[in-house]
């Protein structure tokens, strides 16, 4: 149980930390209507709505989560009678909270998960903090921008194991979950449908595409951005509505969340 939890507080605060370290390097790329990603980033830091998400693999749902920003938390504290205060961005700043549980195959009690990350009014990020529990286990990770190191931290049964790492080390994830786990990194990434990359001596560079498509929800078409990439050869991508609301995430290993309207006749 604590290998297993410790995989996936790692392998999504991987996928945050990558996301944050290389989004300056996000560009506009071809496609069929390609858009700026940084203009995608900016729908999502100040989307008005939660996004409510079911989370399911191989069709079965296994859990929920919910995505909100702190400009969606003050937004729900104004009167809707009134113009939103002057300056809100501003004195607010930027966070996004993601929270939610999931049960994974033969786990006898479900994974509960919150994460933060927290940025400036120039919406550079400044401190990420995940934790991933279950009933006896919790791993909690904190990072800190200014000290280019992540803080893990496992309690398991009394026991409790510390750890620094750097974002050197954070970006390669075979290299990190061997150091965490040993070997059952590889059942782990079998868990995900991912190949063994115990070969790879250097970060896989998530190359991101993002565009403007059309999608149908319920009935309706309705317009998306779209953000893809691929990582071990499997794909992933994620559907946004134009106001920032997150619609859908597809993941390796037939993992996916979607609003429930997504799967509405």
């Amino acid at each position: 149980m604590p290998a297993r939890l410790t995989f996936l507080a790692i392998a999504a605060f991987w996928v945050t930390m990558n996301v944050l370290l290389w989004r300056a390097e996000f560009g506009t790329h071809n496609g069929e209507t390609p858009v700026p990603i940084e203009l995608i980033w900016r729908k999502i830091m100040t989307a008005p709505d939660t996004s409510s998400l079911s989370v399911f693999q191989n069709r079965n749902r296994m859990g929920y989560c919910e995505f909100d920003t702190s400009i969606g938390q003050e937004m729900a504290a104004v009167d809707t009678d009134k113009a939103p205060p002057e300056g809100l961005v501003t004195r607010a700043g930027y966070q996004i909270h993601s929270a939610g549980n999931i049960s994974i195959n033969d786990l006898t009690n479900r994974i509960k998960f919150d994460g933060r990350v927290l940025f400036s009014s120039a919406q550079e990020w400044r401190e990420v903090t995940l934790r991933v529990s279950s009933r006896t286990t919790a791993v909690e990770i904190h990072s800190v921008a200014t000290n280019n190191l992540a803080h893990l931290k496992i309690i398991s049964e009394g026991a409790v194991l510390e750890k620094n790492l750097t974002f050197a080390e954070l970006q390669n994830p075979d290299a990190l979950l061997r150091a965490l786990v040993g070997n059952f990194a590889d059942s782990l990434f079998s868990m995900m449908d991912l190949p063994d990359v115990a070969s790879t001596s250097t970060a896989q560079k998530l190359e991101w595409r993002a565009s403007r498509t059309r999608v149908k929800i319920g009935t309706e078409a309705v317009p998306v951005y779209r953000i893809e990439t691929d990582f071990l050869g499997h794909p992933i991508s994620m559907d946004v509505s134009t106001l920032g609301e997150i619609l859908r995430v597809e993941l390796p290993g037939n993992i996916s969340a979607r609003i429930d309207e997504w799967t509405k006749p």
